[in-house]
C-alpha cells in the first residue's frame, strides 16, 4: 500500500501551486500553473485584467477551474499516486470573491467525471470575473459603511479593520447596487478560499473565520456575520454568505468526481481552505509573541497576538490555529523598492557596501533618525523622506553610512510602534 501524503494548494494571484507531503513533511511532488503563459487564452496580464479605470481590477473565475483541471491533468500524466492522499487543504489570495448563479449547487455536485471541470462549470458563475484584492473602485462603499456603523474606529472594533476597498464587503455592496439583477441571481458568495475547497468538496464550502476576518462582515469576538455590517452592504446576504467555521475544520470527504476521474481514495478529507496570510501564520508555526516579517515590494509583518486593540491602521484576523486568539497584520508600501533606491544612492547599487556601511554604525545611529517614503504610505498615511538629528532637528541629508543605518532602523522600529498599538508586547 502506498505511503500516505497530503495535497497543500495555492490560488494565488498569478499561479495556481500544488505541493505534496509525505508524513515526514518531506515534499515529494510539486507543480505550478502559471495563468499568463499555461492559459494564455483568458489574456490575463499578472493573472489579472487591470480595466479601464485604472482602479476596477478582475480576474476570470473560469481561468482558476481550468488552472485545476490542467495541473490534476499533469500530475496523473506524470504517475502521481492519488489513492495515497489522506487529506488536502490550501490557500487562496484574500479579499477575492466568487458570486455562483442559483443552481449552481446541482451542477457542482453533480458533474461529470468524463468532463475537465470548466466545461461543467461554465455557466455558474453570476459574475464571470471576480474582484480581487487589487482593486480599489469601492471608495464610496467604504464611506457608507463606516458611515452606517458610526465611524471608522466603530467597524475596526467589530471586524478588525476600517473599511478597505479590497475588502469583500464593500466590493459586494457595490455590486448589488451596480448590478442588482445579478445580485438577485446568486445563491452563494465565496471568498477565493472558499471556492477552492468547493472545487474538491462538490458542494459550497463555508468561509473560514480568518479569511472572514478579512471582509468588514464579521464581528471577529464572536465569530458570527455582524447583521449591521451585512445590512449596509446588501439584502440577504448571510443566506448567500453561509455560517463561517474554524479555519482547522474538516469539511467532509472528496467529491465522487475526483475518484472516478483521478483515483482519489473516497476516504480523502478535505480541511478548509484559508487566506494567504493566515495561511503563512499557520505555515511559519508562529506562536504567541512571534512576529514575522515578509520583506518585498510591500512589506508585510504578521503576529500571534492575544488582546488585540483593532485601530485605524493595520488589521486584526482571527487565528487560523486556535480560534480564541487573533493574528495582526500590517502592510507598509514603502518595502524593498524604497531599500533599493537607498542601496543605489548611497552604496553603488551594491548590497555587500550596503552591508558593510551598515555594519560600519552604532546601533542606535548616534540618535540620527529617518522616516523613508517615495509613495504614500499605508501604516502611517505619510509621503516623503523625514530626517531628524541627534537634536531632534529636521535635516537635509546624512551622511551614506548614516543615511542606511536610518533607513533600517527606522523601518524597523515602525513596525515595531505599529505592531505594539494593536497589542503587541515584547515577551520577557
Amino acid at each position: 500500500m502506498a505511503a500516505p501524503c497530503y495535497l497543500g494548494w495555492d490560488f494565488s494571484t498569478q499561479q495556481l501551486k500544488v505541493i505534496a507531503i509525505d508524513e515526514q513533511l518531506r515534499v515529494i511532488y510539486e507543480d505550478n500553473i502559471h495563468f499568463d503563459k499555461d492559459l494564455p487564452e483568458f489574456k490575463t496580464q499578472g493573472g489579472v485584467y487591470i480595466h479601464s479605470d485604472r482602479l476596477t481590477v478582475t480576474s476570470p473565475v473560469l481561468m482558476w477551474v481550468k488552472a485545476l483541471d490542467m495541473i490534476l491533468e499533469k500530475m496523473k500524466s506524470s504517475g502521481f499516486n492519488f489513492s495515497q492522499v489522506r487529506a488536502l487543504s490550501g490557500a487562496g489570495q484574500q479579499h477575492g470573491s466568487v458570486y455562483w448563479k442559483k443552481g449552481s449547487i446541482q451542477i457542482l455536485k453533480n458533474a461529470s467525471s468524463k468532463l475537465p471541470l470548466h466545461q461543467s462549470l461554465k455557466g455558474c458563475f453570476s459574475v464571470s470575473d471576480s474582484p480581487i484584492w487589487m482593486d480599489s473602485s469601492t471608495a464610496s462603499q467604504c464611506r457608507a459603511l463606516e458611515k452606517a456603523l458610526g465611524g471608522a474606529q466603530h467597524l475596526a472594533s467589530i471586524t478588525g479593520s476600517r473599511a478597505y476597498e479590497r475588502f469583500t464587503g464593500n466590493q459586494i455592496a457595490k455590486i448589488y447596487s451596480q448590478n442588482p439583477e445579478v445580485y438577485k441571481q446568486t445563491e452563494r458568495i465565496s471568498l477565493v478560499s472558499s471556492f477552492a475547497a468547493s472545487l474538491f468538496l462538490g458542494t459550497y464550502a463555508p468561509i473560514d473565520y480568518s479569511d472572514g476576518s478579512g471582509m468588514n462582515l464579521l464581528q471577529i469576538w464572536e465569530k458570527v456575520w455582524s447583521k449591521s455590517c451585512l445590512d449596509a452592504c446588501a439584502p440577504g446576504l448571510e443566506e448567500r454568505l453561509g455560517c463561517p467555521v474554524p479555519s482547522h475544520s474538516v469539511l467532509g470527504p472528496i467529491s465522487p468526481y475526483y475518484s472516478q476521474r483521478y483515483g482519489f481514495s473516497p476516504d480523502c478529507k478535505i480541511v478548509a481552505f484559508t487566506g494567504d496570510n493566515p495561511a503563512s501564520l499557520a505555515g511559519m508555526r508562529l506562536e504567541e509573541g512571534d512576529i514575522a516579517i515578509s520583506l518585498g515590494t510591500s512589506d508585510t509583518l504578521f503576529l500571534w497576538i492575544q488582546e488585540p486593540t483593532p485601530a485605524l491602521e493595520g488589521h486584526i484576523l482571527c487565528n487560523p490555529i486556535d480560534s480564541q486568539t487573533y493574528m495582526a497584520l500590517l502592510c507598509f508600501k514603502n518595502g524593498s523598492l524604497m531599500r533599493e533606491r537607498i542601496r543605489d544612492d548611497c552604496a553603488s547599487g551594491s548590497w555587500d557596501e550596503f552591508s558593510k556601511a551598515l555594519s560600519s554604525t552604532a546601533a542606535g545611529n548616534n540618535g540620527n533618525l529617518g522616516f523613508y517614503f517615495d509613495v504614500m504610505e499605508i501604516t502611517p498615511e505619510a509621503v516623503g523622506i523625514h530626517r531628524f538629528n541627534r537634536d531632534n532637528q529636521k535635516v537635509s541629508s546624512f551622511p551614506k553610512e548614516v543615511e542606511i543605518r536610518a533607513l533600517i532602523e527606522g523601518q524597523f522600529m515602525a513596525k515595531r510602534i505599529h505592531a505594539e498599538k494593536l497589542g503587541y508586547r515584547i515577551c520577557k
